[in-house]
């Protein structure tokens, strides 16, 4: 599998002035976990003008649907103003842009997340990833294997951070 280029993605998404939250797997690196992801994991704010913005960005990316390798399908406007996950397939390499985030019964949006998030600086920009705590309580009430697996490593972490 290609590997992201993390800044790239972050850069175009921030020339475009889109407004979203990294989640996931580089959230724990960038929280200083010695975790490994591939794909950057963002969750964007679903209003009409954001979603406009991430549209253009996701074309300066080149961004498609990864699941089809058929067919090359680009994200529309109705996929990224739903509820679901848009896993694409871009010129940096794959990124997930999810709409909510957490079980269906208690899915987290953008605004939800946003009080938890935390700014983090790189290069000349500024972006927000979410909070170390909100990503365990995640990963927990998720519940996968993967997620149940990284929690011991992140919950040690965030010993570490609070010392």
């Amino acid at each position: 599998m290609q590997k992201t280029d993390f800044v790239k993605v972050l850069s175009i998404l921030h020339k475009h002035n889109v407004a979203f939250i990294v989640v996931g797997g580089v959230s724990a690196v960038l929280h200083g976990a010695p975790v490994t992801t591939f794909d950057l994991d963002i969750l964007h704010l679903r209003s009409e003008e954001n979603v406009e913005r991430l549209l253009t960005a996701l074309k300066e990316l080149n961004a498609y649907y990864r699941a089809r390798k058929d067919v090359r399908i680009e994200p529309s406007k109705s996929a990224l103003m739903g509820q679901g996950h848009n896993l694409l397939l871009t010129d940096a390499g794959p990124l997930d842009v999810l709409c909510l985030v957490g079980k269906a019964d208690h899915a987290r949006s953008y605004e939800d997340l946003l009080g938890e998030s935390e700014a983090f600086e790189v290069e000349d920009f500024t972006f927000r990833s979410q909070g170390l705590e909100s990503l365990i309580q995640l990963k927990r009430e998720i519940g996968r294997e993967k997620d149940l697996a990284v929690l011991p490593v992140l919950e040690s972490t965030l010993r570490e951070k609070k010392k």
